[in-house]
């Protein structure tokens, strides 16, 4: 992208009496600290941070230009180049979007309440037949990290796989206005975040918000069966959309009192071979019919692009740590699932670890911004526990919240609420003997994670 395209967003530059506006533009750095000579830097303007404050550094380092806002022309050194924008956060999205329009490959959007990262990283394997493709990794799925991962694409990528999340209203809007996807997934809609949007009726519009710059041709593709999600697309979208379930799932429900929510138009049947859809067999890379439908989202949207079936059959999905995660100390399988949690997500690793052979125990910590609801809803979370009948439960909170689960599986003969991580070691040593399961899930500010180390540590003595 050359310097002078810049204009289109924001007039001419400003610092440089006579630009070379043909000049290409470089690496654009949003953090100071990683600045490097040649770079293009926008100070962004946090709660407790002002990116502007380091523009004189900026120009030290040997910044190729700068974006500033308005407001805050007195903090631009002279002779620095730089374009006056009115919000530095949006003038970076506006860049991004700018370079996404020049990008002749597919842009795929994924959000839901639970299973984005690991839908992303499937679309990821399943797009790899068409080349190297490019994927948000860590947390780039807000305001910040979507156009840093869009501004990383580059001629060698043939894809581009973005995670879309969110914390109210109008941001999964204003991502996809940066990003102008080709094709969205949207996993499920669930109670993650409802504190904060109130209603599971919110949270299902804000998730169709992906919708608002998918282009016209593009597809959506949603699991089929829940009438909040469709009647909520059905106000944002008109285009094609693809609905995919698992045999067995339960019928979809109807909307209102005269209609009944469209079937799905690819079904798996899951089998000792695989998944099974569309007279193909394809290999499952995760355990769990909650991935299983992951993997259908992933297919379908593969599909739509092109990519063979053939291509298909066994996909290899890396995920970040913390996320389906399979660690086995002194001959027990741990289930690590310590990243994030919700409660579709904790219910759906619950079941999981129901179907697995021998002994099951678990270890859950809360689930965040679940406001008003978050009582009732670890209550459902210790009764489902209880109804899988665990043989055993360690609760991660001291709290209200700790307290509903414990209520909601009073009939286990074995539970422990205990306030950290680290005390759900002692209880664990006197129950766990080799060959049994154990999930551990919570949600991220638990750190649940601190006590794999200490699992490791123990557990074989006890073994021994």
């Amino acid at each position: 992208m050359r310097l002078g395209e810049l204009e289109s967003l924001w007039g001419a530059p400003i610092g440089v009496e006579r630009p070379n506006l043909e000049a290409r533009l470089g690496p654009v750095c949003t953090d100071s600290r990683s600045l490097s000579a040649g770079q293009c830097f926008v100070p962004l303007v946090g709660d407790r941070f002002d990116g502007h404050t380091f523009l004189v550094e900026a120009q030290r380092l040997g910044a190729q230009a700068a974006l500033v806002e308005r407001r805050q022309l007195e903090k631009l050194p002279a002779g620095l180049l730089a374009w006056v924008v009115d919000d530095t956060l949006v003038a970076y999205q506006q860049l991004a979007c700018l370079w996404r329009q020049s990008l002749a490959i597919p842009v795929v959007a994924v959000t839901g309440s639970a299973g984005k990262t690991t839908t992303r990283e499937l679309l990821r394997a399943a797009l790899e037949p068409l080349g190297p493709v490019l994927a948000s990794r860590g947390n780039e799925n807000n305001d910040v990290g979507v156009p840093a991962t869009l501004l990383r694409a580059g001629a060698e990528h043939r894809a581009v796989v973005l995670e879309m999340g969110m914390r109210g209203l109008g941001e999964i809007e204003r991502l996809s206005r940066c990003a102008e996807p080709d094709g969205v997934v949207i996993t499920n809609i669930g109670s993650a975040h409802i504190g904060r949007l109130g209603s599971r009726e919110a949270i299902s519009r804000a998730k169709c918000e992906i919708t608002a710059a998918l282009r016209p041709d593009g597809l959506v593709v949603i699991p089929a069966g829940d009438p909040l999600l469709e009647q909520a697309l059905g106000q944002s979208w008109s285009g094609a959309v693809r609905r995919v379930a698992l045999a067995g799932d339960p019928p979809a429900q109807a909307i209102g009192t005269t209609g009944t929510l469209p079937p799905a138009d690819w079904t798996g049947t899951l089998t000792q071979a695989g998944l099974v859809c569309n007279g193909e067999t394809y290999g499952l890379p995760l355990e769990g019919a909650h991935n299983a439908r992951n993997l259908l989202l992933a297919l379908a949207v593969a599909d739509h692009l092109g990519v063979p079936s053939a291509a298909l059959r066994h996909l290899r999905p890396s995920l970040p740590g913390g996320r389906s995660g399979r660690l086995h100390i002194a001959g027990i399988t741990v289930l690590d699932e310590t990243y994030n949690a919700s409660p579709e997500a904790v219910a759906a690793a619950l079941r999981l670890l129901a179907s697995q052979r021998g002994r099951r125990f678990a270890v859950l910590g809360t689930m965040r911004e679940l406001g008003a609801h978050s009582l009732a809803l670890h209550r459902e979370i210790g009764a489902l526990a209880a109804e899988l009948a665990l043989d055993g439960l360690v609760i991660v909170d001291g709290g209200d919240d700790g307290e509903a689960m414990e209520r909601g599986a009073a009939s286990l003969p074995r539970r422990v609420q205990v306030a950290t991580p680290e005390q759900a070691l002692a209880p664990l040593l006197q129950w766990l003997t080799s060959g049994d399961q154990l999930l551990l899930k919570a949600s991220r500010g638990v750190a649940l994670e601190r006590l794999i180390p200490l699992l490791e540590a123990e557990l074989p003595q006890v073994a021994a």
